[in-house]
């Protein structure tokens, strides 16, 4: 039987959607925690294909997801095309910046990634062997707006003004350094899926900065690109796009870059999308991660209502971004008896 994330991707309805949960290894998980004091470090933990596959496969052990998805983090591709990357504890990753043209030109090439990126590749292989049959392995990548937003500024920042400026100050440079992590992204991707991954997604978690004209250069073309060279090697492989906080570009993204689901956040409601994004693709979402941390009948309630107000189409239940270190984790399995009770 076709698993049930595939089905739902495909573009079935189905009586109960597919569960999983962005950030599903992380730190609201002891056992994960655990992991990664053994590894030292978080880079370490990313680089080291058993303990990277470990901390992938503990939230399938506790909770039963019908999808697992790769442990890594979206600064190794700026890290593999020559960016110094590190993290700070307590405040997060820190990279040498890129900031002119002189230095976009200085990456390294697309096909020179896979030697950083390889131990990366082997955690995909340890999955796709150790995950149960019925459970979809997701690899993913940064999209490239949201990692050049990092690699100029050099850590996250609010309103990504550090690339923002770039952008306006010299459009071509920028745009080179949008195409050469878009190249990158493509070998990446791809090399996940050779390794055995079953479905990839994009996170574009800084779309929302975008506007106009900036939205349909560096976030849609950069995607279409990604997916139609994917869909040319891999046929079959589904895709799913994260444009976070796209509003009401939510609507025709899938079409407009080849996406098979569209992931939403949760600045726009369930009814929304069941009326305006569904129609024309599948949609992943959307409920808030806050309730993760409160829990109680509020989520119960939340959760069943989400899934109610999406079951009439193609629908992958998740939240609207990743899950928080604060959350508790029983919350989690009380989400899943919701989704799959209502």
């Amino acid at each position: 039987m076709t698993k049930l994330l595939l089905r739902a991707l495909a573009g079935e309805t189905l009586p109960t959607p597919p569960i999983w949960m962005m950030r599903q290894a992380g730190r609201y998980l002891p056992e994960y925690r655990a992991t990664r004091a053994k590894a030292g470090d978080f880079l370490s933990l990313c680089y080291n294909p058993d303990l990277a596959a470990e901390v992938t496969l503990q939230p399938i052990r506790r909770y039963g997801f019908d999808a697992s998805i790769l442990f890594a983090d979206i600064l190794l591709v700026p890290q593999a095309l020559g960016s110094d990357l590190w993290f700070v504890t307590g405040e997060g990753p820190r990279l040498s910046t890129i900031t002119t043209a002189e230095q976009v030109d200085q990456l390294r090439p697309a096909d020179e990634v896979h030697e950083t990126l390889n131990p990366i590749y082997r955690t995909v292989s340890i999955l796709a062997a150790e995950l149960p049959r019925e459970t979809t392995l997701i690899g993913f990548a940064g999209a490239p707006w949201t990692v050049a937003t990092y690699m100029v500024a050099g850590r996250g920042t609010k309103d990504q003004g550090p690339a923002h400026a770039f952008k306006d100050a010299d459009r071509a440079a920028f745009t080179r350094l949008i195409d050469r992590i878009t190249d990158a992204t493509i070998e990446y991707l791809s090399a996940q899926i050779d390794a055995g991954a079953e479905v990839v997604k994009l996170f574009d978690s800084w779309a929302g900065s975008l506007k106009g004209r900036d939205f349909d250069d560096f976030a849609i073309a950069p995607a279409r690109r990604i997916i139609a060279d994917l869909k040319a090697r891999h046929p079959g492989v589904p895709v799913i796009a994260f444009p976070r906080e796209a509003g009401e570009r939510y609507v025709g993204f899938a079409k407009a870059t080849g996406a098979d689901c569209v992931a939403i956040d949760n600045s726009v409601a369930s009814e929304w999308a069941a009326k305006h994004v569904q129609p024309e693709i599948c949609v992943q979402g959307n409920m808030d991660p806050r309730h993760m941390v409160t829990g109680g009948p509020e989520l119960v309630a939340e959760a069943q209502r989400i899934t109610r107000n999406l079951r009439n189409g193609p629908h992958v239940f998740n939240l609207g971004h990743g899950i928080t270190p604060d959350a508790d984790p029983d919350n989690v399995a009380r989400m899943i008896e919701a989704v799959r009770t209502a």
